[in-house]
């Protein structure tokens, strides 16, 4: 099975709809798996899986907004793997934390 991890840059619908079915009242401490990267960073994900892939999606405020805001509809005009269908939510500032602000 893949193992990749997915920032919210390259966010797909299909990655973010799996996110949404998985913790439909969004995701908490519990659910988050921490480890350190290549670089030495500690990164914080949640994970979602398909047959062949797990996916360990960075955690962030902009992915919970999203999250909040899920419509289907919203990604109809978009194809499953196309990461530019995924958009910053409006009402956060350009310059907000990407950090889980849940602590």
């Amino acid at each position: 099975m893949k193992r990749i991890i997915v920032d919210f840059k390259k966010l797909t619908p299909e990655i973010l709809k799996l996110l949404v079915e998985k913790y439909p009242d969004g995701y908490d401490d519990l659910n988050i798996i921490t480890f350190k990267n290549a670089a030495g960073e500690i990164v914080e994900c949640v994970e979602v899986r398909t047959e062949d892939t797990i996916y360990l999606v960075k955690v962030s405020t902009k992915l919970e907004r999203t999250m909040e805001n899920y419509d289907e509809d919203d990604y109809e005009d978009f194809a499953d793997d196309d990461p530019e269908a995924v958009q910053p939510p409006e009402d956060l500032p350009e310059d907000a934390e990407d950090e889980d602000d849940m602590d």
